[in-house]
C-alpha cells in the first residue's frame, strides 16, 4: 500500500469516527470554473449589503494563498436534519440553528481531526475553516466529489438531500484525490417555483440579496417594504428551497447531541415569539447561530411578519 494512500484512508476513517458521514479530497488548486462566475456574481452586485464577499477575492479562488504550500482541500460534511421540528403556525427558524451554533461544534472536531494527523503522519501544516474564511466550501465539496451543485445553488447528495454543513481542511500533505459526481437535478425546478421571494433568478443561481435568509440575518438595516407578505413565517433563515426538493426525501436525522433544540424552542407560539424579552433571548440561543441577528434583529424580523 502506498503511503499516499495509506494516509487518506486514514484522515477519512478518523473523519468517520468523529461523526462527518461524507469526506472527500481535491487537488489544492486554483478554482478556474469559478472565478468569472464568483466576478459575475459580485458585479451584478447579488451579494447585497454582504461586503465582505468583495474581500480576498484571491484568496477564495486559491488555497494556496490560504495555506502555503497548501496540497490538498478537504471537504466534511456534517449532518443537521432535525428529529423533532417547531410546531405548526408559528414562527421559524432555519433547520441549522436549531442547537448549538455549528461553527463551535465542527471548528472543535476539525481540531481534532488536524490533531490525528498531526500525530498519525508527522508534521502537517493546514487549517480549519467553517464558514469563517474566504473559502468557496461548495466548489471544494463538488469538487471533492461529496455532491453536486443544485439549482438553489445548495450543494446536493443522492442519499442524504443537502441539510448538512460543509468544512474544509487545507493542508500541505499529498493525498489521493476523488473526481466530481454528475448533477440530478434533471428538468426539477421545484426550488425555483417554491421561492417566495424570487432569489433563485435563474437555475444555479441566487441573488442573494433577495433571498429571506439574507434579509432576516445579514441586512441589517430596515426590510425593505416591497418584501413585506412574502416571508411565510420565517424569521431567521429559510429552508423552503431545500423543504420541497425531492432529494431532500432521503434526509434521516443527525445523530449530534449538541444540535438538538431546546424543547422550549420547538414549542414556541407565535404568541409568545411576539412577546419574547431579551433575557429568554439570551437563554434560548446561548450558544447559538440565532445570535447573529442579536435579540434586536429578531425582534425586527418578528414585527415586519407581524405587521
Amino acid at each position: 500500500m502506498n503511503t499516499k494512500h495509506k494516509h487518506t484512508e486514514l484522515v477519512k476513517a478518523e473523519a468517520k469516527r468523529l461523526g462527518f458521514f461524507s469526506c472527500g479530497i481535491s487537488k489544492a488548486e486554483f478554482l478556474e470554473e469559478e472565478a468569472p462566475r464568483l466576478e459575475n456574481w459580485l458585479k451584478m452586485n447579488r451579494h447585497g449589503e454582504m461586503s465582505y464577499m468583495e474581500n480576498h477575492f484571491d484568496k477564495r479562488l486559491d488555497p494556496t494563498l490560504l495555506v502555503p504550500d497548501a496540497k490538498s482541500v478537504i471537504s466534511l460534511l456534517l449532518n443537521y436534519y432535525p428529529s423533532e421540528f417547531q410546531k405548526e403556525d408559528t414562527y421559524k427558524i432555519s433547520k441549522y440553528a436549531y442547537g448549538t451554533d455549528y461553527h463551535f461544534v465542527i471548528k472543535n472536531k476539525l481540531k481534532q481531526l488536524l490533531h490525528f494527523i498531526s500525530e498519525e503522519i508527522g508534521e502537517v501544516h493546514g487549517r480549519a475553516f467553517v464558514d469563517s474564511a474566504p473559502v468557496l466550501d461548495k466548489a471544494w465539496a463538488a469538487k471533492s466529489g461529496l455532491g453536486w451543485m443544485g439549482k438553489h445553488s445548495n450543494l446536493l447528495t443522492k442519499q442524504v438531500g443537502s441539510f448538512y454543513f460543509i468544512a474544509e481542511l487545507i493542508l500541505d500533505l499529498e493525498l489521493e484525490y476523488d473526481s466530481p459526481v454528475t448533477d440530478h437535478c434533471g428538468a426539477c425546478t421545484a426550488c425555483i417555483d417554491a421561492c417566495p421571494t424570487q432569489a433563485i433568478v435563474e437555475p444555479y443561481v441566487v441573488d442573494g440579496s433577495k433571498c429571506i435568509s439574507y434579509y432576516t440575518i445579514e441586512l441589517k438595516n430596515e426590510i425593505p417594504q416591497h418584501a413585506k407578505g412574502q416571508f411565510e413565517d420565517w424569521m431567521f433563515g429559510c429552508d423552503i428551497c431545500q423543504d420541497v426538493c425531492p432529494w431532500n426525501r432521503f434526509s434521516k436525522s443527525h445523530r449530534e447531541p449538541l444540535f438538538q433544540p431546546k424543547p422550549e424552542l420547538l414549542s414556541m407560539s407565535k404568541k409568545e415569539w411576539e412577546e419574547i424579552t431579551e433575557e429568554v433571548f439570551q437563554k434560548l440561543f446561548k450558544e447559538s447561530a440565532v445570535k447573529r441577528t442579536k435579540f434586536s434583529g429578531l425582534k425586527r424580523n418578528i414585527k415586519f411578519l407581524k405587521d
